[in-house]
């Protein structure tokens, strides 16, 4: 069956109705929330139909799973991204994480955070399958930051990779709830001092 189309004419249905619907996910459940984020509103954004919207995810909940998955295969979540640059050092990397949303601290963006934080809140306990892939992403997370603390040479680097990811996750949580990108320049400055200590260790300082 070929495309319909709508009457702003933008195609509905269609091969790429799947990406239409996961693009639109990603923009409203990060920017208004997931229950603030009803279908209808995702089927406007999408320019698809009920019926196409259903033959890809029957249920809400399943698009909840997939837009979180997204994350984890095609598009990593900025800071956590920063492990990966190979333009910086190891120790640099651990640093670059706490870089304040957008660079600037600019107060008119609104912080939203992490979205399997936000996911896992707004669940309440009755999205097992979300709580388990945020289980799953802030394990593999903390792994990268052990493995980057052991490149960069820490003595001990479970510890350390374990308080950074406490530190960066407060951080996050924190500058979401008050939308003040300072929470990240303060973790920054602690996460200096936890580097200074597991590294002058390292060297015997």
């Amino acid at each position: 069956m070929g495309a319909t189309v709508s009457t702003n004419g933008t195609a509905r249905g269609g091969r790429g109705a799947r990406e239409r619907i996961l693009r639109a996910a990603e923009e409203l459940f990060y920017t208004r929330g997931i229950h603030a984020t009803g279908v209808a509103a995702l089927i406007e954004a999408a320019h698809v139909s009920p019926r196409t919207f259903y033959v890809h995810f029957p249920t809400k909940n399943a698009l909840v799973a997939e837009y979180l998955r997204r994350f984890e295969s095609e598009k990593s979540i900025a800071a956590e991204a920063e492990l990966e640059r190979q333009d910086l050092p190891p120790a640099q990397r651990l640093l670059a994480i706490f870089e304040p949303v957008g660079g600037d601290g600019d107060s008119a963006t609104l912080i939203r955070g992490c979205p399997f934080h936000n996911a896992v809140i707004e669940g309440a306990g009755e999205l097992p399958e979300v709580a388990q892939l945020a289980q799953r992403h802030k394990q593999a997370f903390r792994d990268r930051l052990v493995a980057t603390a052991a490149e960069a040479g820490a003595v001990d680097p479970g510890a350390l990779g374990r308080q950074l990811s406490v530190l960066f996750e407060g951080a996050n949580a924190l500058a979401a709830s008050c939308n003040d990108a300072q929470a990240f320049t303060d973790a920054r400055q602690v996460a200096q001092t936890l580097l200074d200590i597991a590294l002058g260790d390292a060297l015997g300082g």
